[in-house]
């Protein structure tokens, strides 16, 4: 890593600009803010406005130490420990995959649903990794009780965490299961944000996705959607009357998920709905 002269603010952030931009990092400015902000518990506005402040030695080599992960593409949110989804601070690590701003759409649509229903609501959201669905969904449905699964331990010991910090554990149950088969009945909605790249894409991802997200829970297998095809399988048996499913899909999978959703669900209404950039993002069947 190149040196510098100075420990201010300025000097600091200049620095590491300059670090992470040729590392090839795709936002090097907000990272660099972002990472000294964390070493000295500041917001941004307050590290913006106080360019000349000076570092001592110790948050120094904090920072350092931070920067140095940073430029080895491990993701912010690794580093920091911590991603905002849909308004709420989540903790995240190595165990679980990064909760990611096109995931919220599904939360977006599965509240407008709710709001159409009446009464309490039984929801699964399969899958749950840091919790970030099913939390979300519980702070916004006082009242409805949602069944968060996962097959990883690991997973799980990260949404506890995440359940407890937002203080939603009479509503969020936790349960290790692979898919729904730990399920103890039918639910109103099923909810799931799947593995669905393709094995063959996985080498050539990011690094920061390749070679520090858990693979587990991105490789959908051959054509990415393994394991949809495996939890509509399942849907069937735990899915309610007049129920609904809403999956995250990848952006070219829209033609086939609906096929094998009409398949399972021949009497439901299958739509592939686009994300803000107009690409396939959500497969939705209501029966």
């Amino acid at each position: 890593m190149a040196k510098w002269d100075g420990r201010c603010v300025s000097g600091i952030l200049h620095h590491a600009y300059r670090v992470l931009q040729k590392a090839g990092c795709d936002s090097p400015e907000l990272d660099a803010e972002l990472l000294l902000a964390s070493v000295l518990g500041w917001d941004r506005a307050r590290l913006l406005a106080h360019s000349d402040h000076m570092l001592t030695e110790i948050e120094l080599a904090s920072w350092l130490a931070l920067l140095g992960r940073r430029q080895g593409r491990e993701p912010l949110a690794y580093i920091l420990g911590r991603r905002e989804f849909y308004g709420l601070d989540f903790i995240v690590d190595r165990r679980v995959l990064i909760p990611r701003p096109e995931t919220e759409l599904v939360v977006e649509h599965v509240l407008a649903w709710a709001a159409s229903r009446t009464g309490p609501l039984d929801l699964a959201d399969v899958g749950t990794g840091s919790g970030c669905i099913a939390v979300a969904l519980a702070a916004h449905l006082p009242g409805t009780t949602i069944h968060a699964l996962d097959a990883s331990a690991d997973s799980l010991e990260v949404a506890a965490a995440n359940v407890a910090r937002h203080a939603l554990g009479e509503q969020v149950i936790l349960l290790q299961s692979d898919l729904l088969e730990q399920l103890p009945g039918r639910v109103d909605g099923i909810i799931a944000n799947l593995p669905y790249v393709r094995s063959d894409e996985m080498p050539v991802l990011q690094p920061e996705i390749r070679e520090h997200e858990p693979w587990a829970a991105l490789d959908g297998g051959p054509d990415g959607l393994g394991p949809v095809r495996r939890l509509l399988v399942q849907a069937v048996r735990y899915l309610s009357p007049a129920g609904a499913v809403f999956l995250e899909i990848g952006a070219e999978q829209g033609m086939a998920a609906r096929e094998i959703a009409r398949h399972h669900f021949p009497n439901g209404k299958t739509q592939v709905l686009p994300d803000y950039a107009g690409l396939d993002r959500i497969l939705q069947v209501r029966t």
